[in-house]
């Protein structure tokens, strides 16, 4: 095991393309990080630097003490799980997990143990006499990382492993690989691009976005205090509803409000309080954040404050069991976050898409003017220029 320390690392291609630009991150002895970003951030570019695949172009890169810029990828004591497996086919399991060891001429007693020991663990010891033709999906992963454990490396590398997997396969192997990961103890740099893996898998994530890090943090804090537009939407499912609005205090009650489009929603003292330097932007459009779980049919919780509603008129319905996603719209104006994978929910560039996570109990159908409560204490407010969050 070891720390892995990336100080300025950045990518220059031989046409002038910058992949990465300045990364610094720290992972820390035994940490299972995850780098998540959109198509073509860098992310990928970042582990292949990382493995040696990739020269770096500036910066250092240091596992544990060693500086390793120079060095060649089979002598970094890094082990790989790839996209697609990897595996040889004519092999067995047995033999595709061995194949490693002996590369290393490791004894037969002691590659028969560690073997056994690495299908124990990965739930695989009644597959390891058969051909990687005749597994699922997911023990076809299983096996490509039994491959890696063996060779108990201080550093394990994961390039969207989970990517060829089904939905279903996907969620198991998830909480499967975090498992194995807190069991070995083996410092992880973990590469996707789908923000649900991140967030449920990493003990921290880094949000990348065209080469350039935007935030770096606990699962639960890049989610409720993200320090931009961009990470704001794109860490979320449904993702964050953005809009242009105005933050207004009244001069006779001193209390505030937010204008988005043609309503009028009542903020609390205690929000405001919070981000002192909102005081600086009143009168002024700034960017608000409303995430879908921060909104409820007013018919299901009548007692929320009547200040704190907006009206809308559903436009379609995804009743899910557990909860109800509403789509809606609303005549404030749409902020882009950036993200270039993100396709708006209604399936169109309206510029007033809002998304809310409602109740299964709300009764309200395709084409019913509703209410829709508003939590408005959790708004996130961010600078129009800069998309930067408003904070202290």
């Amino acid at each position: 095991m070891a720390a892995v320390t990336l100080d300025r690392v950045t990518k220059i291609y031989p046409n002038g393309f910058q992949a990465v630009t300045d990364l610094s991150l720290e992972l820390v002895d035994g940490e299972f990080l995850v780098l998540v970003g959109p198509s073509g951030c860098g992310k990928s570019t970042a582990l292949r630097m990382i493995a040696g695949l990739e020269d770096i172009s500036d910066g250092e890169l240091k596992v544990g003490d060693r500086r390793v810029n120079e060095v060649e990828p089979k002598d970094r004591d890094i082990a790989m799980v790839f996209q697609n497996y990897a595996l040889y086919p004519q092999m067995t399991v047995r033999e595709n997990i061995a194949f490693p060891l002996k590369l290393r001429k490791v004894g037969k007693s002691d590659l028969h143990q560690q073997v056994e020991e690495a299908a124990q663990i990965l739930e695989l010891t009644e597959q390891l006499d058969k051909k990687p033709a005749q597994l699922s999906g997911g023990q076809r992963q299983r096996v490509a990382m039994g491959r890696a454990i063996v060779r108990r490396p201080a550093l394990f590398l994961m390039d969207e492993p989970l990517s060829n997997l089904d939905a279903k396969l996907r969620v198991q192997m998830r909480a499967d690989i975090a498992g194995i990961q807190r069991e070995l103890g083996v410092t992880t740099f973990y590469v996707t691009h789908d923000q649900v893996e991140a967030m449920t898998m990493g003990d921290r994530v880094a949000v990348i976005k065209d080469g350039h890090l935007q935030q770096v943090a606990a699962p639960e804090e890049l989610y409720a205090d993200p320090d931009n537009v961009f990470v704001a939407a794109f860490i979320g499912s449904p993702s964050m509803n953005l809009y242009e609005g105005v933050l207004r205090q009244d001069g006779t009650s001193g209390g505030y409000t937010v204008q988005l489009g043609s309503q009028s929603v009542a903020v609390p003292e205690s929000a405001v309080a919070a981000r002192p330097a909102l005081h600086g932007h009143l009168g002024q459009p700034i960017v608000v954040g409303i995430r879908p779980e921060d909104l409820e049919d007013a018919a299901v919780q009548p007692d929320h404050p009547a200040d704190q509603r907006i009206s809308a008129t559903v436009d379609v319905r995804e009743a899910l069991g557990a909860e109800t996603l509403m789509h809606f719209s609303i005549d404030a104006t749409h902020v882009d976050s950036g993200d270039p994978d993100a396709l708006d929910e209604l399936g169109d560039e309206s510029s007033s898409r809002c998304t809310a996570r409602l109740s299964p109990l709300t009764e309200a159908r395709v084409g019913d003017a509703i209410q829709i409560n508003i939590n408005a204490a959790k708004f996130h407010f961010f600078d129009k220029a800069t998309h930067l969050a408003i904070r202290g």
